[in-house]
């Protein structure tokens, strides 16, 4: 069984790997997560817009507000 760690502890290990961040709105974007705040403002390398499934857009780096994001997760790339 995998060790239980807090919301923190999660998101400074997966700093520079990829990941999906989801958007209240519903679009996703994934991409290497460079760095975050206390605020979960997220900047994004390699960016890849997603709406309903499907590939909109490609960026090098995104910056995402905070206060749009529903979750972040880790994707296998």
């Amino acid at each position: 069984m995998s060790k239980r760690q807090n919301p923190s502890e999660f998101l400074k290990q997966i700093i520079g790997k990829p990941v999906v961040v989801k958007l209240n709105s519903g679009v996703d974007y994934r991409g290497i997560l460079a760095c975050l705040d206390g605020f979960m403002n997220i900047a994004l390398e390699q960016t890849e817009e997603y709406a309903n499934g499907q590939l909109q857009n490609k960026y090098g780096d995104a910056f995402i507000r905070g206060n749009n994001v529903l979750y972040i997760s880790t994707h296998k790339r």
